[in-house]
């Protein structure tokens, strides 16, 4: 199995997980949060790169070993899905968020034959909606999705449930508490900022920072 917290030492080091407490972020989904991942930033760093696709790679060839295509969600999980399938020799397509609005209108590119067994590859797993609708595209053109793997997880209770109504097994590399408590190990925030980053992830919608 993966390392976790080996994965989450890496986000943490090249920035790719930014905590600010101070000034929170705003998601799409309009959340205000004390937390904000960006994976794409790893591909910046070659051999931190590296070692986030070997995880990746590990994790894919014990956890799901009949998987015969990967596909990666736009856009954040196409690079990482990419890198895996060339290192594994399995085919590789990504699925957009809808269907492209010229051209073929394709949703999903690449080609995956009907039947064939497909593994998601994700950037981050929040609510889980964005990603389960990418699997419900591929089961819909024809594909078997075996599961998902991402590189991080915010271990929100509403996203468990939703894999699990869905029946789709997900693996995250790294997750929300992993790295809260490293970062305090580190002391890169202290025990009272890792107070409030758990008191986040317990009612996320309707916090609104420090007050």
């Amino acid at each position: 199995m993966t390392n976790e917290k080996a994965v989450a030492s890496k986000l943490l080091q090249v920035e790719a997980v930014k905590l600010n407490l101070q000034n929170p972020y705003t998601w799409a989904s309009g959340w205000k949060s004390p937390i904000y991942c960006d994976n794409r930033r790893v591909l910046s760093f070659p051999y931190d790169r590296d070692f986030i696709k070997s995880e990746l790679c590990s994790v894919i060839f014990e956890k799901f070993p009949d998987a015969e295509v990967l596909a990666g969600v736009a856009t954040a999980g196409i690079s990482w899905g990419a890198m895996a399938a060339d290192q594994l020799k399995l085919p590789f397509a990504y699925v957009r968020p809808k269907p492209k609005e010229h051209g073929m209108g394709n949703q999903i590119e690449g080609f995956i034959s009907q039947g064939k067994k497909v593994l998601v590859v994700e950037d981050l797993i929040s609510t889980g909606k964005s990603s389960l609708k990418v699997c419900e595209v591929l089961r819909e053109a024809g594909a078997e999705v075996m599961g998902m793997v991402s590189i991080f997880n915010y271990g929100f209770p509403q996203a468990t449930e939703a894999f699990n109504e869905a029946k789709i097994p997900f693996i995250s590399l790294a997750d929300y508490n992993v790295l809260i408590e490293l970062a305090l190990e580190k002391k890169i925030i202290n025990e009272n900022e890792w107070n409030v980053l758990r008191q986040w992830r317990e009612n996320p919608a309707e916090w609104q920072g420090i007050q």
